[in-house]
């Protein structure tokens, strides 16, 4: 069977993207997959004559970048199903939210308008998002304007790019920041580890780190422009070999993706990987549930913070706590969260704080 997978390489101005396109290539074509590139719509349109500043209006710009970048999505998928390859791999080189980050709310909204889609839609339509931060942000010897014609910011304006570029993304289930907190060879090997993982061939690279946190500020939360709410399902299956298995629905006001997850263990290691269900594939897996579990339901905050991209859930069964994780490139790097959150531990490894254990029955997730 034929598996298609469309992934986004965004990033900030000179955040690495033309050379980790390199890498992608390399590492995914050796692997046997079809690697397939959508390049950047925005160069191509400001190289070609259209830009901003010579379209009659900043949104007549954008409404024909966002037709375009769709228009190009669509065909490199009809082309994908017509290639003999069993794994096809498409890169985005930025993807349609990127737009969102040199808009208005009231531009982007009526460009929304104008390609017949929802902002959930048109974010959710990529099975990974993969944000390589601008050297403005922690390399900034690094920062040039001379590799690309289409580039004018300074790196003041590249780091506000970059935050608004994150924060476009922000809630998308896969979403990974890719820092500068190491160096630029080890920056493009985390991107791949974090590719390989999306894919089912996981490295372990990435280091996840789990707080308890008191009960966040939900209006403060809800009132930021770099966070976003999902609803979230989690259903155990079971399992014959050891391995740790769920099922998740994922979405907000009526939008809903599907997930299967299997977790395995390698030595001290779990292993996650991770793909996409149709819905009727979701709703036949249910009929195999885990009756020792009972299902997990939380609203999660999707918050981008100082570089880091914050997972903040919300159980129904805690009115004084939460948790908070975090997707580390390096784990030596301080977490510094926003003041508004206020930390009691961390929890990493505790077994008590994992989904899988607060899901058992004979469990009483409210106690601590």
């Amino acid at each position: 069977m034929k598996e298609i997978t469309k992934i986004v390489i965004t990033g900030g101005p000179c955040a690495g993207k033309t050379t980790a396109l390199s890498w992608i290539q390399n590492a995914f074509t050796a692997k046997g997959y079809t690697v397939l590139f959508i390049p950047e719509t925005a160069t191509e349109l400001i190289s070609g004559g259209v830009a901003p500043w010579t379209c009659g209006t900043n949104e007549d710009y954008q409404h024909c970048q966002m037709r375009l970048q769709l228009d190009k999505e669509q065909v490199f998928r009809r082309a994908a199903n017509t290639m003999p390859g069993e794994h096809i791999l498409i890169v985005c080189d930025r993807g349609a939210m990127d737009n969102k980050a040199y808009m208005t709310e009231e531009e982007f909204v009526r460009v929304l308008a104008g390609v017949g889609k929802t902002e959930v839609q048109l974010r959710d339509d990529y099975d990974g998002i993969f944000h390589l931060n601008t050297a403005a942000k922690g390399a900034e010897e690094f920062y040039t304007l001379a590799n690309n014609g289409a580039r004018i910011e300074t790196p003041a304006q590249a780091r506000a790019i970059d935050d608004k570029i994150i924060a476009a993304w922000t809630g998308h289930p896969h979403l990974r920041v890719i820092g500068n907190d190491v160096d630029f060879n080890e920056k493009m090997k985390n991107l791949i580890g974090e590719i390989a993982s999306l894919l089912g061939e996981p490295q372990p690279l990435a280091v996840d780190r789990k707080y308890l946190i008191e009960y966040p500020d939900i209006a403060w939360l809800e009132s930021q422009p770099n966070c976003r709410r999902v609803e979230i399902i989690q259903t155990y299956l079971k399992s014959d070999n050891g391995d740790e298995v769920r099922v998740r629905q994922r979405g907000v006001d009526g939008y809903y993706l599907y997930y299967k997850t299997i977790k395995h263990r390698a030595g001290q290691k779990w292993i996650e990987t991770e793909r996409r269900l149709r819905e009727g594939e979701y709703l036949q897996l249910l009929m195999d549930a885990d009756t020792t579990r009972r299902q997990i339901r939380k609203t999660r905050f999707c918050l981008s913070h100082d570089g880091l991209y914050f997972e903040i859930d919300v159980y129904p069964f805690w009115s004084d706590r939460a948790l908070a994780q975090i997707r580390l490139g390096d784990s030596r790097r301080r977490v510094d969260f926003p003041p508004q959150i206020h930390v009691i531990r961390e929890v990493t490894g505790d077994e008590h704080y994992m989904n899988a254990t607060m899901a058992l029955i004979h469990q009483d997730p409210s106690a601590e």
